[in-house]
């Protein structure tokens, strides 16, 4: 062992020449700590040595021990084989629900449970009036969209009747002024041809008179409903700030209520409900499996307990090698092989053990000083480790 590594010798030689009291210290000096021979410091060395081969021993007893639990367990009867192997299922079917519901992926988040938890009573009723307020924001905002698109659609047959009647004063204008023409021009040529007017000028004022009639009537109907567009216009943008209140006011608690809850909408809110009680079904039962498997526990470690085994609390474990013969060899071939590594293990510090303290008792016998307590640790350590000098 690398404890034991062989040290160069004249480092020992000057180490006990300087121990042997060849040199005192003079009185003026101021005293030290007396120092132990190196054949003492090696003792103390083997002594944790010991500690760790007494160490391997108490597990090695503890293998052994396990081994012949196996050993009982093989040699029980049938029927007290069989009650104890029906026990070890349940607890196995258990093990395996438990298992399962641990590894199962969640499919909320911790805090989400704990506050669908806290407000449970409550959700339903939330979920309800989020869903009510999300309806009645999407009709308010559809009752918006049509009040826009009337606005619009008011706005533009006004600017088409403004432009209109612009036009309708530009045309009057002109056929006032052509009316003029054609009269001058009537005087004009019963003046130099020398014809009677009246009828000409009759015709001109009938026609005149009829086309500006026809023009006033379809101006005024215009200015007319201008005034009703812009009336309409009005009506449209006052309901549209009465619904736009309404709907800042709901979408504001829609969300509020999205954010309280970390959703998106009433929907994922109603999911995140379902999977809580989904969950919170779930760990209900895994509590009950919980209970179930610490009384199964019990009840393995009762009935093994009966037959005075070393560990009986182990076997709950290890049920799969209460049920299959397969499972009992791989584990008392686990413990075999264990057992053979300690074994090892001991003869190897024995050895080591047993040559540093050959190496000792040379040492003290070339170098004499504290033989006498050196040869009582070896000898205690002969009587603790069981080994012979």
């Amino acid at each position: 062992m690398g404890l034991f590594r062989k040290k160069r010798k004249p480092k020992y030689v000057e180490e006990i020449l300087e121990y042997d009291g060849s040199r005192q210290p003079e009185e003026t000096e101021a005293p030290v700590k007396k120092r132990k021979s190196p054949a003492m410091e090696y003792c103390d060395q083997i002594l944790k040595a010991s500690k760790a081969l007494e160490e391997t021993k108490r597990e090695y007893r503890t293998v052994t021990d396990y081994l012949t639990d196996i050993q009982s367990i093989e040699n029980l009867p049938k029927q007290e084989m069989e009650e104890i192997q029906e026990v070890a299922n349940h607890i196995m079917v258990l093990n395996a629900s438990r298992d399962a519901y641990l590894n199962k992926e969640k499919k909320i988040s911790d805090s989400q449970y704990a506050q669908m938890e806290q407000l449970q009573d409550q959700i339903p009723d939330i979920i309800k009036r989020l869903k009510e307020n999300e309806a009645y924001q999407t009709t308010v905002k559809r009752d918006m969209q049509y009040l826009e698109g009337e606005r619009e659609e008011w706005r533009y047959y006004k600017e088409a009747l403004e432009q209109e009647t612009r036009i309708l004063r530009k045309v009057l204008f002109g056929l006032a002024g052509l009316f003029i023409a054609v009269i001058i021009l009537i005087f004009v040529f019963s003046y130099t041809m020398h014809f009677d007017v009246r009828t000409p000028f009759l015709m001109a004022v009938i026609a005149a008179g009829a086309v500006e009639g026809l023009l006033v009537l379809r101006l005024q109907n215009d200015m007319a409903d201008i005034k009703k567009s812009l009336a309409n216009i009005n009506r449209a943008i006052m309901l549209l700030n009465k619904i736009s209140f309404k709907y800042v006011n709901v979408t504001n608690a829609v969300d509020y209520a999205c954010e309280k809850y970390h959703v998106k909408n009433s929907y994922e809110l109603n999911y995140v409900w379902e999977q809580y009680l989904e969950a919170a079904q779930e760990r209900e039962k895994y509590e009950r499996t919980n209970d179930d498997l610490e009384i199964f526990n019990n009840k393995l470690i009762r009935m093994l307990h009966g037959y005075h085994l070393y560990d009986s609390r182990i076997w709950i474990y290890q049920v799969h090698a209460l049920l299959d013969k397969k499972e009992m060899v791989e584990v008392k071939h686990e413990l075999v092989v264990r057992r053979q590594k300690l074994r090892s293990s001991m003869e190897a510090q024995i050895a080591n053990i047993q040559k540093a303290k050959a190496e000792i008792q040379k040492l003290v016998k070339a170098h004499p000083g504290d033989d006498k307590e050196i040869q009582d640790i070896l000898d205690a350590l002969d009587k603790e480790c069981g080994l012979t000098a």
